[in-house]
């Protein structure tokens, strides 16, 4: 079997305003084979940016566009052709939007892989512990307390037992902070896990503080409170705080998860259509395993997205939570034609083989960018 075709295929709402939501512009990747085979992935980062990657003409070593490496390559060998896009985009990338790009590729490959051999992704990956994961809502703080209040009551009516919030108004102020997350506690009572994403809004010595404040309210995670690249600040905030400490959505291969779990992150949070792929986070959640931390997906893009972080936890032993975005988007509600639900607060992993995903063609027409 060989390669014949990589579509990378960019999808954008028409009003992309400027907040943290991964789900207003994406790129969709499909690798086409001989076989009548394609494997759909996800990349969501900048995506004019990622479809250059892929679009650039062969060039002088370690300088290729991705597409060009792919072309006439085997598909099911997944692994050895992750170390060879991450070399052969060397001079241009080992970090940055040629890594995310090839996010994409990777997950792509894994779905072929899985349709050729039959079995669904996560059996490719290790194991099928799980046929649902449990789900937790991910969206901005309120406005007020009050917002934050009404937001956690639909997540209880939802069934949910997990709910994160960050963002918004969250970090500048003290009192206003903790009334935030009182607001959301309140409301999800002590039974259900809270967490909160502080979206790097503090240095070191404010982080120690607010984690202190907050420690009353029993937070599951204080996720990313200081800047992704203060890496000896994480360090010492791990030591220091009372609360476990998530970071990651930022980082991509696994040398850099490894640096975090060195630094003493508690919750190591990839992107798998952002970090390099199921085969990144297949060796994080392994690193994770040796010592003893938590390995959670960074999801908030698309159904593409979802489901491969769906069928990564699935593999892990202890990976019974996955980031579930409830933003209202088309391209997170209607891009996936057949997205897995949130049932009883759970999300079934898909069934199929491959990723077990099937895209819309409408959605893929009407939100496509043309060039």
């Amino acid at each position: 079997m060989k390669i014949t075709q990589v579509e990378p295929i960019h999808l954008r709402v028409p009003v992309v305003e400027e907040i943290p939501d991964g789900t207003l512009d994406v790129l969709v990747v499909r690798i086409h084979t001989d076989a009548g085979i394609t494997g759909i992935g996800e990349v969501t980062s900048q995506s004019y940016v990622c479809k250059a990657c892929f679009d650039a003409p062969r060039s002088a070593a370690r300088r290729h566009g991705l597409t060009s490496i792919l072309v006439g390559e085997d598909p099911l060998d997944v692994e050895r052709l992750w170390g060879r896009m991450y070399y052969e985009t060397n001079r241009y990338g080992r970090r940055g939007a040629a890594i995310h790009a090839i996010s994409g590729a990777d997950i792509a490959l894994w779905d072929i892989r899985g349709q050729v051999e039959g079995r669904p992704v996560c059996e490719l990956l290790g194991g099928n512990y799980r046929q649902t994961v449990r789900a937790y809502a991910s969206v901005l703080f309120g406005n007020t307390p009050e917002e934050t209040a009404t937001l956690s009551r639909q997540f209880v009516d939802l069934g949910l037992t997990a709910a994160k919030f960050g963002w918004g108004p969250f970090g500048k102020d003290a009192d206003v902070d903790v009334a935030h997350v009182r607001a959301a506690r309140d409301v999800l009572g002590p039974e259900r896990d809270l967490m909160v994403d502080a979206g790097h809004a503090w240095d070191v010595r404010t982080a120690v503080s607010r984690a202190k404040l907050l420690a009353p309210f029993h937070l599951a995670w204080l996720e990313e409170p200081l800047s992704q690249d203060d890496r000896r600040g994480y360090a010492e905030l791990c030591r220091n705080s009372p609360v476990k400490i998530a970071a990651g959505e930022g980082d991509v291969t696994h040398w850099d998860f490894e640096d975090l779990i060195e630094r003493g992150v508690h919750v190591i949070q990839p992107d798998v259509a952002f970090c390099g792929g199921l085969t990144v986070c297949r060796r994080v959640s392994d690193l994770c395993a040796r010592a003893g931390r938590q390995p959670v997906p960074h999801c908030f893009s698309t159904g593409i997205n979802l489901a491969a972080s769906l069928h990564w936890m699935a593999s892990v032993p202890d990976g019974d939570l996955v980031e579930y975005c409830l933003r209202p988007s088309p391209l997170m509600r209607k891009l996936v034609r057949n997205l897995p639900p949130l049932v009883n607060g759970r999300v079934a992993v898909p069934s199929g083989p491959g990723l077990g995903i099937e895209l819309d063609e409408d959605i893929l027409r009407e939100f496509r960018v043309s060039y």
